[in-house]
């Protein structure tokens, strides 16, 4: 890597962690030319503390230290992009990133329709909801309405139009994402179960 450590005069780059799994951004520090090297060496993400002045290997004296997954340098060859494995919270305060936020793995709008589904069953008892009439009527009845579902995206699939193919498709998903609740279950046991076989 040719990292331009002299473009701010100061023989400091921006480093951006981000969690090489979540993909959530966790922490920026800064690194010297000395500090990227011993990161290359002990696979342990090291800093250049500006308040400390000298290099601080995150976690030094906690244990939440950073460990190396991977690194990129940007088009500029002035920031680098350091993947990571976190042991424990990144944040000194506690929290799992450095924006007073978890560092839990989202599935994008999927996670959103999983706390709507969840929201929903929970306040099932103050509002009238298709989701909560759905759980009211018990796992078997979520279950058939899985396999309705199925079966019309399948039917769809064999047929040329591909809207109604989607608009099944997403019916489907909408009442498999439902079912897992019902069964206790997210995505990230769908997920952990994949990697497994994976492997």
């Amino acid at each position: 890597m040719n990292i331009d450590f002299n473009k701010n005069n100061d023989g400091l780059v921006p480093a951006i962690i981000q969690d090489a799994i979540t993909k959530n951004v966790l922490m920026l520090g800064f690194m010297n030319q000395e500090a990227f090297v011993k990161t290359q060496e002990t696979k342990l993400v090291t800093f250049f503390s500006r308040t400390k002045n000298r290099l601080w290997t995150k976690g030094e004296e906690s244990g939440n230290v950073l460990n190396l997954v991977d690194m990129k340098l940007d088009c500029d060859n002035d920031t680098l992009l350091i993947f990571v494995k976190p042991n424990g919270p990144t944040c000194h305060k506690g929290t799992g990133t450095c924006w007073n936020s978890e560092n839990s793995q989202s599935y994008g709008f999927f996670s959103t329709l999983e706390n709507v589904i969840s929201e929903r069953v929970s306040n099932k008892e103050t509002q009238k909801s298709y989701v909560a009439s759905l759980f009211d009527k018990g796992i078997n009845k979520i279950a058939q309405k899985v396999g309705e579902e199925a079966v019309e995206t399948v039917i769809e699939a064999m047929d040329n139009n591909d809207e109604l193919f989607l608009y099944e498709s997403a019916d489907l998903l909408f009442h498999y994402l439902m079912l897992l609740q019902a069964k206790g279950f997210t995505l990230k046991d769908i997920e952990a179960e994949l990697k497994g076989r994976h492997k």
